[in-house]
């Protein structure tokens, strides 16, 4: 009797949190016991992905970065569009943008195997963006676990909250004000384009028509970036480490090779240069100030009163 009681509340629990907000406090112990070995299944993943095509694990990164900034931490992202659903792959700064969900797909079916309708998608991109991070020779941190996967998504909030390529630095530090990020969070966490790559489209109008560009940084994005067409040409945003997790990014900064217009905004006579110039100067204290910052921004949950679950498959409701 007892045990048929156990599970029937279960069932209704379970049932409540697609009803009602299930906002548990995050724990890095969340799984300890009901699945104690998600984290290794998550970096056997990873590990390969990003061995073999290192520009995978910022992607990963930014796959968190687009998640958590729409609506909380809640793999919305990751909703695949039907004809009665529209999700987020399509918005402006996703589409033919973001990439990784293979990987994230990949992870689910080995924790699904190991601990069926137990571990959210949204944890899973938290925890691959972390390993994302160190595998590229960044710094490794503890992640709060307990994310409910969302019921919902929101092209339009995808639209107007990711801030853009041509962003100024008072938009971007009001964009990540909005999500109760300071300016030093914010300019800590755009160190996460120390690797990856960026379209062509992104970072024209910068290296052909801006003033504060570094001559020959400029001339050799030009190379590989026409003014007409090659939109897709990529361009590493940091090009003296593009694969490493480093501080370089910074010092990119300060000589004035930031890729994008929103890049270079960090550094250029406002409220974020000496922040700039400390970063680039001491690797460490940027390490810091990134790893609390991922954790504060993956801390970041759907509002209260979205209907939330456990997905079974990362793109599709259950």
């Amino acid at each position: 009797m007892g045990f048929l009681l156990a599970k029937s509340y279960a069932v209704v629990a379970a049932l409540l949190c697609v009803l009602l907000p299930c906002h548990a406090k995050l724990s890095t112990k969340f799984y300890a016991k009901t699945c104690p070995n998600v984290e290794a299944i998550v970096r056997a993943v990873m590990a390969p992905a990003v061995a073999a095509e290192p520009r995978m694990g910022a992607s990963i990164i930014r796959l968190f970065f687009h998640d958590c900034f729409v609506n909380g931490c809640d793999a919305s992202i990751l909703l695949d569009d039907t004809p009665t659903f529209t999700g987020e792959k399509n918005a402006g700064a996703n589409a033919n943008s973001v990439r990784g969900y293979e990987v994230i797909d990949d992870i689910k079916t080995r924790v699904e195997a190991a601990c069926k309708a137990t571990v959210s998608c949204a944890d899973i991109v938290a925890l691959a963006a972390r390993d994302a991070v160190n595998l590229l020779r960044g710094p490794t941190w503890k992640v709060p676990l307990g994310r409910k996967d969302s019921r919902a998504a929101s092209q339009s909030a995808a639209n107007v909250n990711l801030p853009g390529p041509g962003s100024s630095a008072a938009s971007l530090v009001a964009a990540f004000g909005a999500k109760g990020l300071s300016a030093r969070e914010m300019t800590a966490l755009s160190g996460a384009h120390t690797v990856g790559r960026a379209r062509c489209l992104f970072f024209r109008g910068r290296i052909y028509g801006e003033p504060n560009i570094n001559a020959t940084f400029a001339a050799a994005r030009q190379r590989t970036c026409p003014q007409a067409g090659g939109d897709g040409n990529l361009a590493p945003f940091d090009d003296q480490t593009p694969d490493t997790f480093d501080n370089a990014y910074y010092a990119n900064l300060l000589a004035q090779r930031g890729l994008m217009h929103s890049d270079q905004e960090l550094f250029n006579g406002g409220s974020q240069d000496a922040l700039v110039r400390k970063y680039s100067g001491n690797a460490k204290i940027f390490a810091g100030d990134f790893t609390k910052a991922m954790v504060k921004m993956g801390g970041l949950l759907p509002a209260a009163g979205t209907p939330t679950e456990v997905r079974l498959n990362c793109r599709m409701l259950n």
